[in-house]
């Protein structure tokens, strides 16, 4: 069986999630589990109203796709979907798209968390806040849990 190619894309415009989940498993009866996350721009407790996104093309590409494939392969995946939106993103407006298909649950909830935790720690992407006060914040800082939950995979087989 042909190992298959991960769907990966840097985009500005938003996605759909229904629309990524239809054409990653249409057609398939091999597939027994599809999980799927969305992350959203949160407003921290009101003081955020959006973050600008700013990525490296072609090289956030390629790290998503390594990332991807490892993925597929660690976890035996049947298909994978990754999304990641770049400029500015509003207070409650989705960012990121992971959708993982396997033959069975484990391997989809696996496969979709190994990419969240890489893609926050290894893909080239970085984060200005934009104040509810209109201030221009700083970009955000990597987070030490951030670089745990990606570091426990190291330990897994």
């Amino acid at each position: 069986m042909t190992r298959p190619i991960p769907t990966i894309r840097v985009q500005r415009a938003d996605f759909d999630l229904a629309v990524e989940n239809q054409a990653l498993t249409a057609g398939r009866h091999d597939i027994g589990a599809v999980v799927s996350f969305v992350g959203l721009c949160r407003d921290e407790a009101g003081t955020l109203a959006a973050l600008e996104l700013e990525h490296y093309p072609g090289m956030a590409e390629a790290e998503m796709t390594r990332i991807g494939g490892l993925a597929i392969e660690r976890f035996s995946l049947l298909g994978l979907t990754a999304i990641h939106r770049h400029g500015r993103i509003e207070a409650g407006e989705q960012i990121v798209l992971v959708i993982a298909a396997a033959p069975h649950r484990q391997a989809a909830f696996d496969g979709a968390n190994f990419v969240m935790d890489f893609l926050k720690t290894s893909a080239p992407f970085w984060k200005k806040e934009h104040g509810t006060d209109g201030s221009a914040g700083g970009w955000v800082e990597a987070r030490d849990a951030d670089d745990l939950a990606r570091d426990k995979w190291a330990g897994k087989d």
